[in-house]
């Protein structure tokens, strides 16, 4: 815990553009919310008493399952495939977006606060604003319009922006950001990406992206979608304590 306090003292400024993007994302989400709220007539509050235990349990599971990290044939060592994202999307297309914002915040404090960094924040960044691009736009579009075919169309949305966002991400931020912290070229991480995956060019970041991370998010959202899609409905009315209501359709 030491370490990592002295590792947010050195970073100040990184750390507070990092709770300034959370503190925007959350500012959108909220406001999106309200605006379906108004759309559907819906009236209620957008933290209430059970949202928020079923919140710091969903992100407690989810920051479990962030742990639990699956190495990939066609990409280097340092990307890895996990499910973190389950939990959240869950969550937020039971409670809305600014409860799955604030899910993948608080799951990012308690990875840190369990395993610490190993990237100067840079990593727990890179997977905060990559998770959002997923759980954002599908919960969003979910909100205006409660039912299945809504809900298969908001998760096929939100997997093709977390393949396009978090591919574009890595070659334009994060590889760069990574490259500095750790005093290499970017060329040489490129390397590694072309001795994993013959498709990755030298020298070339576009095809690193294309053919390492682009599949890694497109595999990630398809399945955290899926799984999603299958346990949602029975478990709306447990998480939102309407097991005698009307359910989503």
């Amino acid at each position: 815990m030491s370490k990592l306090l002295e590792t947010a003292a050195g970073n100040v400024a990184f750390v507070l553009s990092f709770l300034a993007v959370i503190v925007c994302i959350f500012l959108v989400a909220f406001g999106l919310e309200k605006l379906a709220q108004k759309k559907t007539g819906v009236v209620e509050k957008v933290f209430s008493t059970r949202k928020m235990a079923v919140i710091g349990m969903f992100s407690a599971l989810s920051a479990v399952l962030m742990l639990f990290e699956i190495p990939l044939f066609f990409a280097p060592p340092f990307y890895k495939l996990d499910f973190s994202e389950l939990p959240i999307l869950v969550g937020t297309f039971a409670f809305g977006p600014a409860a799955g914002v604030m899910m993948e915040f608080i799951k990012i404090l308690l990875k840190l606060v369990m395993k610490g960094t190993s990237t100067a924040f840079v990593g727990e960044l890179a997977n905060f604003a990559v998770g959002c691009s997923l759980i954002l736009p599908a919960s969003v579009i979910y909100s205006f319009k409660k039912n299945k075919k809504t809900a298969i169309v908001a998760c096929v949305i939100g997997t093709l922006v977390i393949t396009v966002f978090g591919t574009a991400f890595n070659a334009v931020y994060l590889l760069p950001a990574f490259a500095k912290l750790f005093h290499m070229p970017v060329d040489a991480l490129i390397a590694m990406g072309t001795e994993a995956n013959s498709l990755v060019k030298e020298g070339s970041i576009v095809s690193f992206v294309v053919a390492c991370v682009a599949p890694l998010n497109l595999i990630k959202g398809t399945a955290v979608s899926v799984v999603t899609l299958l346990v949602y409905k029975p478990l709306s009315p447990i998480l939102k304590g309407t097991s005698n209501k009307k359910k989503d359709k």
